[in-house]
């Protein structure tokens, strides 16, 4: 009778051992109430009595798909992202939320499309890190209470209608001209700086004219195919005068 009841005994410790393990924490219900929440390791669950759900610590990557979004100036989109999120108190992702990872999935939709319709389609072009920063902050917020952290979100698409795109490509085209244009004339207004600079030091130097156009001929001479109609400067003449008057 003894080796009986042993052995019963024996048997439902056997089938109440439950592992739980390292990336997982347990949450422990008796009779319907929750109890505690269970560490890694071998425990202890009577059946009937007491049960226990595992929950997974580790950091998930949630997927969000393609959602339709209209920015503030009214431009459709659409914009997908990742959220990477982990459980932070096993207790609380089981008793405060049915479904925490299909909840998270839902909230991260709706937060996206709403953080979206704040900001102008430039904006979020050119600061996908700031619309990403909000999503984040505003979904951190919103799942605190589920024991669920959001460790961070990345927007990875935004794909803008086909009549949308060509405009933006010929605003980019347009820009790269009006700087083109820019640098053009900062050098033409530099070119004449110096030439205005140049022109003034050759009038206040005496002969220095001259010296510049012999320079000239010189450069020319080189080609014998070229005919030259020289015409004497009147420095040349005044030059001689001054050399004369000495």
């Amino acid at each position: 009778m003894l080796q009986t009841i042993l052995g019963i005994v024996f048997f439902i410790i056997l089938i109440s051992i439950r592992q739980v393990n390292q990336y997982q924490r347990g949450v422990k219900f008796q009779l319907g109430k929750y109890i505690k929440t269970v560490e890694p390791g071998w425990r202890l669950v009577f059946p009937v009595i007491q049960n226990m759900s595992r929950v997974d610590i580790r950091v998930k990557a949630v997927d969000v798909p393609f959602q339709e979004a209209i920015t503030k100036d009214n431009v459709s989109a659409k914009i997908n992202a990742v959220i990477y999120y982990k459980v932070s108190n096993a207790a609380k992702a089981v008793l405060e939320v049915e479904n925490f990872r299909f909840a998270v999935s839902q909230l991260a939709q709706t937060t996206m499309r709403n953080v979206c319709g704040e900001m102008e389609l430039d904006e979020l072009l050119a600061n996908r890190d700031a619309a990403a920063g909000r999503i984040k902050e505003i979904v951190d917020k919103a799942t605190d209470p589920w024991g669920v952290s959001v460790e961070t979100v990345e927007l990875k698409d935004v794909i803008l209608p086909d009549d949308m795109q060509r405009v933006i490509a010929k605003q980019a085209e347009a820009e790269r001209e009006r700087r083109a244009v820019v640098i053009k004339s900062s050098g033409e207004v530099e070119a004449a700086s110096n030439l205005a600079t140049a022109a003034e030091m050759l009038h206040s130097q005496t002969g220095a004219l001259h010296l510049r156009t012999l320079n000239t001929l010189n450069d020319l001479s080189s080609d014998q195919s070229n005919t030259v109609i020289f015409a004497l400067p009147l420095e040349v003449l005044r030059a001689f005068e001054k050399i004369a008057s000495k």
